[in-house]
């Protein structure tokens, strides 16, 4: 029970001291102003620094990051077929893939997959 309550003690104290020194490490001055200005050649921007995001781009790439985890998560379950019972692999791939097509139809119905409104 010592050894539980010491480690528990040393690692809320390593926790806070990162903590600290994370939020001392972060503060900003007003030297970095000059820094945060957008500079092109020494001449003043001719446009916007901060050019506007597309969210319909940013809605696809995640989309795109979430299928191909999806894909990872597959993968590892073709060679569990070899170990497990039948029934229960083929109703945990059937769930699994019952979600991903879910998943797949409301984007659909929901506009998220058309790039040009």
């Amino acid at each position: 029970m010592l050894i539980v309550a010491s480690s528990s003690i040393v690692s809320m104290m390593i926790s806070l001291a990162l903590i600290i020194a994370c939020s001392v490490i972060s503060k900003k001055s007003n030297l970095d102003r000059e820094k945060m200005s957008p500079f092109e050649c020494g001449f003043d921007p001719k446009s916007s620094s901060r050019m506007p995001f597309s969210i319909q781009f940013f809605l696809i790439a995640v989309l795109f990051i979430i299928f191909d985890i999806e894909i990872v998560i597959i993968l590892p379950m073709i060679v569990t077929m070899k170990i497990s019972a039948m029934t229960s692999w083929m109703s945990t791939i059937t769930v699994f893939i019952a979600i991903l097509i879910g998943g797949l139809f409301h984007e659909w119905n929901t506009g998220m997959l058309e790039w040009a409104n």
